[in-house]
This record gives structure tokens, C-alpha cells and sequence, in this order.
């Protein structure tokens, strides 16, 4: 069947479609197809009448096939503006994730092969733990490629698709390691002009790692305040439609719409046709992230306002002072996930969980087989006050154990046996608490294993028995 591309977020999707799932987009009426990378916005006389366009892009290369010195394993994805593989360099003997440019787009676009030179080798002089590396730019026959770092692990905007919403502290982190990639490339003054969740790839750890520098689709037609345009729609900056370069400032509006799309799951801009989104970011004001969603917090609000402002002159001037306002707006504080994958990520005896309200269950094996499972929360205090509470369940708390439970509390040196009321029951529970701002994955590896262990020996001890 044939895909469709959304012309104004780049959603993937099947031709029966009569608008984009993702963003609402209608695809018929804007004059407005695609057009190898371009988004041709067409004058009412020209015969495409679509926002999106159906494109057959089949696999240019199978399973196993060699491409130069790349042994091509599997289809990774595709888009507007090629496929990638992920493929094995024989000659270093490394995974790679290997994006070879569709010849259909070339062959539209004379320009496109020197710009994608010039900014492959711009991109590959970028080193940094939040940029998807660029390792290697060539051509081979008629492919022209380039070899760039695997990113086990999916997309930020998939995440979006899938969850909605990913959390204030969560979405924070994001932005905050997404501001410090583009802060280096703006100090080598690169600037990436389509910085969006598609192009922002999350390992399994959470770190974000941004990819395609400098090879935005281009926006070009007569009804347009400018002859050409680079970017995706919903996230490129006011100064752009009035004809502006692209800037610094312009790839943090960017980062601000992703922020905004991370805090609510919503674009802070919508409309049915790219006239329509560029009118609603040229005119209007979005809602604010706390009409939509209350629990975030006031200075996550602020600073997504910030990133927002209309007038690129209030806003900040690049990803180094971005980076610097979203770390102080999240202080010392990590997403509760990235701590538990670091603590435990590849550890024997030890498996997670996360419970629908971001609390987790750690789930520990003992040696003489027994187990025990161990849970983290955090508090319901303010920001700057809350707790990252650690618990595990010993037994119910029979008052014929309390002599010896106080006995036992007595001697112990890592957290405390408490009494906590477990599913509408008093629980003798094992309790230890840290500032949610500054615990650390060793703090959390450390203090789960000791209380789990212990609350293992006081069930055992107590009851004789193993339920926990």
C-alpha cells in the first residue's frame, strides 16, 4: 500500500487517510505536495491539491546485501528523505545505523547533494553525548550515504505517540540534555533548522541524542511571505515565515514546541492547513501547559513561555542559555526512570516495573531462592521538599511480633522497620527515604538491596515464611 507523508510533522501513515492521524492535517485543499524534500506550496491554479503525498519508497537494499564496506542487517525506518539501515562496517566491525538518500529526491533537487555534503561534514565535527554522532559521509554507484551512530531504542515522538504525556520532571530532563547538544553545535555555529521529537532519538537509558543536522525539508511556494522556507511547520519560528534566516534562537523556539508537546502531549499550534498553523504562530498566543495540565509545576510553565516568545529577542539566545534555565528550573533532579535503569540495568537477581502512577516495583531473587520486592516512590511534598521514599514489605504486623520487631529495629544500621498500611492492613515494612533532588543511582542500588534483604530476614524470622 502506498505511504503518505504529513507535510506539516512528517507523520508516516497509509493513504486511507483523508487527514494526518497525528496532527489533524487535512490532505486535501492546502495546495500544497511533496516534492523530493521540498513541500511545494503550489499557487490555485496547479494541478497537486494535497497536504500529504502518497510515496513509494521500496527497500533499495536487501537483507545481508553489501554496500561498499557496509553489510546492510535490517530496514530501521524511512522518510521523506531516504531509508535507513541498520548495517555492519566490516572493516571496523561495529553496528551503525546507515542512511542512504533516495536517488527519486536527488534527481528533484540539484542543491540537495551540496548541502547534504556541507552540513554531513558540519554534523561530523559535532562530538557530543546528546548528538547522534555523524561517523562518515560517502557515495558509492549512485548512493550517496552517511554511516552514523546506533541509537538502540526508539524516538522521542514515538514515545509521545505511545504515552501522551511524559511528565513534567521527565520532559524537563529531556530538554534540558536536548539544549545541551544544540548549545554545542551553535558554539561550532551549526545551526539544525528541524529540531522536532522525530529527530530526537532516546536510549534505553533516556538520554536524548539529536539527529539530522542541518537537512531540513524545505517549505517553497507564491503564497508563502518568503520564496523558501526550512523546517517542519508546527515548529519552526515566527521569524521564519517573515522571512528571516535561521538561527540560533529559532532552533530554541523549536525546543520549546518540543517541550511543550512533551509537558501535554498537545502541538502549541494546530490547524488544518500549513496557512493555518503558519497564521495561528504568527498571530495567537498557546495555551498555557497549566491550563492543560495543572500539575505542572509554575517555572516549567515560565520557562516554556520563554521558549515560546514570539520576538526572537526574548527568547534565549541559543542552547547554552536555554540549557542553562531548564537545568536551574530542574535543579539537581533526574526522572525517576533513568535512576532505576542506571541502578539496575544488567544487574542479576534484579527486575522492574512501573506502576501507572510513576512508582516502581523492584523485584529481587536471592540466592537461597527466596525473593522480595521492593518499592520506590516519591513523596507528595513541594518540588524542593519531596522525598524519594524506599520500602519493602516484611509482614503483616501481628501485635504478637512488635517486642520482637522492636528488638530487631534496634540493631539495625541502614533504614528502619515501620508500620504502614498496606492494601487497608497495618505492615511491618522496611523504610528508608532520600531527597528526591540529589539521590543518585548508587543511592538507590544500595538502599534497595539492603532493605530488601533485611525485610526478607524479618518475614523469614517472624512468619517462616516467604510472600513478599
Amino acid at each position: 500500500m502506498a505511504t503518505v507523508y504529513c507535510t506539516a510533522c512528517n507523520a508516516q501513515f497509509s493513504a486511507d487517510f483523508s487527514q494526518c492521524p497525528r496532527c489533524g492535517m487535512r490532505l486535501s485543499g492546502s495546495g500544497r505536495a511533496w516534492q523530493g524534500d521540498t513541500i511545494i506550496a503550489s499557487s490555485p491554479l496547479a494541478a497537486a491539491e494535497t497536504a500529504g503525498v502518497e510515496v513509494e519508497l521500496d527497500s533499495l537494499l536487501l537483507p545481508g546485501q553489501m554496500l561498499d564496506i557496509y553489510q546492510c542487517q535490517k530496514l530501521l525506518g524511512r522518510g521523506g528523505m531516504g531509508i535507513v539501515y541498520l548495517a555492519r562496517n566490516t572493516s571496523l566491525q561495529r553496528l551503525c545505523a546507515l542512511k542512504i538518500l533516495s536517488p527519486k529526491h536527488i534527481e528533484a533537487d540539484d542543491d540537495f547533494i551540496r548541502r547534504f555534503q556541507n552540513e554531513g561534514r558540519a554534523a561530523a565535527a559535532l562530538v557530543h553525548p546528546n548528538v547522534v554522532t555523524t561517523h562518515a559521509i560517502g557515495q558509492t554507484d549512485d548512493f550517496h550515504f552517511l554511516e552514523m551512530e546506533y541509537v538502540p531504542g526508539g524516538s522521542l515522538q514515538g514515545e509521545i505517540d505511545r504515552e501522551g504525556p511524559i511528565g513534567p520532571i521527565r520532559s524537563t530532563s529531556m530538554a534540558a540534555g536536548i539544549a545541551a547538544g544544540l548549545a554545542m553545535a551553535h558554539r561550532l555555529q551549526l545551526v539544525h533548522r528541524d529540531l522536532k521529537p522525530d529527530n530526537v532519538l532516546v536510549t534505553p537509558g533516556g538520554v536524548p541524542k539529536i539527529s539530522d543536522f542541518g537537512l531540513a525539508k524545505r517549505v517553497v511556494g507564491e503564497d508563502l511571505p518568503t520564496p523558501s522556507l526550512a523546517g517542519t511547520p508546527y515548529f519552526m519560528a515566527p521569524e521564519l515565515y517573515e522571512g528571516s534566516p535561521a538561527t540560533p534562537a529559532s532552533d530554541v523556539y523549536a525546543l520549546g514546541v518540543c517541550y511543550y508537546l512533551m509537558l501535554t502531549g498537545q502541538l502549541p499550534f494546530q490547524g488544518g492547513s500549513i496557512n493555518e498553523v503558519m497564521r495561528a504562530i504568527l498571530t495567537t498566543a498557546p495555551a498555557s501547559v497549566r491550563r492543560l495540565n495543572p500539575s505542572i509545576p509554575l517555572d516549567m510553565a515560565e520557562c516554556v513561555s520563554l521558549l515560546l516568545q514570539r520576538d526572537p529577542r526574548q527568547r534565549p539566545k541559543d542552547g547554552t542559555m536555554a540549557a542553562q534555565m531548564l537545568r536551574a528550573v530542574l535543579g539537581t533532579t533526574r526522572d525517576l526512570t533513568d535512576l532505576v535503569y542506571e541502578a539496575f540495568n544488567g544487574l542479576p537477581g534484579a527486575a522492574w516495573d512501573e506502576e501507572a502512577d510513576g512508582s516502581f516495583r523492584v523485584h529481587l531473587t536471592f540466592r537461597d531462592e527466596r525473593s522480595q520486592v521492593v518499592h520506590l516512590e516519591n513523596s507528595e511534598h513541594s518540588a524542593g521538599e519531596r522525598l524519594l521514599l524506599i520500602y519493602s514489605l516484611c509482614c503483616e504486623a501481628s501485635p504478637s511480633f512488635y517486642e520482637e520487631a522492636l528488638r530487631l529495629n534496634a540493631s539495625l544500621q541502614h533504614g528502619g522497620i515501620s508500620i504502614r498500611d498496606i492494601n487497608g492492613r497495618p505492615c511491618f515494612v522496611m523504610v528508608d527515604t532520600y531527597p528526591r533532588g540529589t539521590v543518585t543511582a548508587e543511592d538507590i542500588r544500595r538502599s534497595v538491596f539492603e532493605l530488601g534483604s533485611r525485610a526478607d530476614s524479618i518475614e523469614n524470622r517472624l512468619t517462616g515464611r516467604d510472600v513478599n
